[in-house]
């Protein structure tokens, strides 16, 4: 009996060490995105399993309500942030986080070979790509406008929904669509698109739920997003409608904290963006286009392919972003 205690004993106190030592080796590494990224059907999950297969390390994702909210935390937050990375972010803030002075040069070779536009940073590291369009169901309508005129000249019980500027990456992204259109005739634009404007939202989600729910005719989404009504749900009646005028591009990337907790890991995970294993998750998950030639399924094919693209600089829209929103405003009102 006092064998087979001591054993037992002798047994808890190696595993209990073997459990401590593993603690201390298994090093955390604090990952900020958005939190469709986190969710169980986008692509933290599988990314969370195929990097853990390469470090000896435990990747955590802390989910934020957008890519404006991921900056906004890690301002806040300064040098005391915990996170070793920031995901999520796209070209449009990587001026304004470049200016915080809280993130490093990456170091890594980027192989962003798929892109539609050249693309190069020491900081920011490009992961996915799409481009804004408006989403229409077939169903409900066979002909959908096919530039900004056509879609400013519709009936005024032509309804879409929209997202904000403030507070959403594609709202922000349709400001400088139409930034991108008209130039200084911007407001002039948006007070003709007021009245098809059935709502501007917070998020992406609360705007095209509203459209899947039959109360708007058409929403701001990603030329990406009939792929998933395809693939997840065998549904082939939500299509891109494709505008002759171009379409405004949207670069997410990843950048390393410059206090980051575990900046090996950290610059690990760098390198791990642009593998193929982390690269082939992004299109079934994400719905976005992967930065690498990496392979995507055969129904992306069936995706617009504008003729022509727009992408303004970081450092021209972190100068005049706080204008063109006030434009935007002062417009809505009239």
């Amino acid at each position: 009996m006092f064998k087979t205690t001591l054993a037992a004993f002798l047994t808890g106190v190696a595993a209990l060490s073997a459990t401590t030592v593993m603690a201390a080796n298994n090093h955390i590494l604090t990952v900020y995105t958005y939190d469709s990224f986190t969710s169980e059907w986008g692509p933290g999950p599988a990314i969370e399993i195929a990097f853990e297969r390469e470090c000896n390390c435990d990747l955590q994702f802390v989910g934020l309500d957008s890519s404006i909210g991921i900056l906004g935390r890690v301002q806040i937050e300064g040098e005391n942030s915990k996170a070793d990375i920031v995901l999520g972010l796209d070209t449009n803030l990587t001026e304004i986080a470049r200016e915080t002075g809280l993130f490093m040069p990456h170091g890594s070779e980027a192989k962003a070979n798929a892109l539609p536009v050249p693309f190069e940073d020491d900081i920011f590291m490009p992961f996915d790509w799409g481009e804004f369009a408006f989403i229409y169901d077939t169903e409900r309508m066979a002909t959908p406008p096919a530039s900004f005129e056509a879609l400013l000249a519709m009936p005024n019980d032509f309804k879409i929904a929209i997202q904000d500027p403030r507070t959403s990456t594609p709202g922000l992204g349709l400001m400088l669509w139409m930034k991108s259109v008209y130039g200084d005739k911007a407001a002039a634009a948006w007070e003709q698109l007021n009245p098809k404007i059935l709502t501007v939202t917070k998020s992406w989600w609360d705007a095209y739920s509203l459209f899947l729910e039959g109360e708007a005719d058409m929403v701001l989404s990603y030329s990406t997003s009939p792929a998933y009504h395809v693939i997840a749900e065998g549904k082939t009646n939500y299509k891109a409608a494709q505008f002759s005028d171009g379409h405004y591009l949207q670069i997410e990337v990843a950048a390393m904290l410059k206090n980051a907790p575990e900046p090996v890991l950290a610059k690990e995970f760098m390198d791990f963006i642009q593998k193929t294993d982390f690269q082939t998750i992004i299109p079934t998950t994400n719905w976005m286009y992967p930065v690498t030639k990496a392979q995507i399924p055969a129904e992306f094919g069936d995706l617009i392919t504008p003729d022509s693209h727009y992408l303004f600089d970081g450092a021209t829209v972190a100068a005049n972003q706080t204008a063109w929103i006030d434009e935007w405003l002062n417009a809505s009102t009239n």
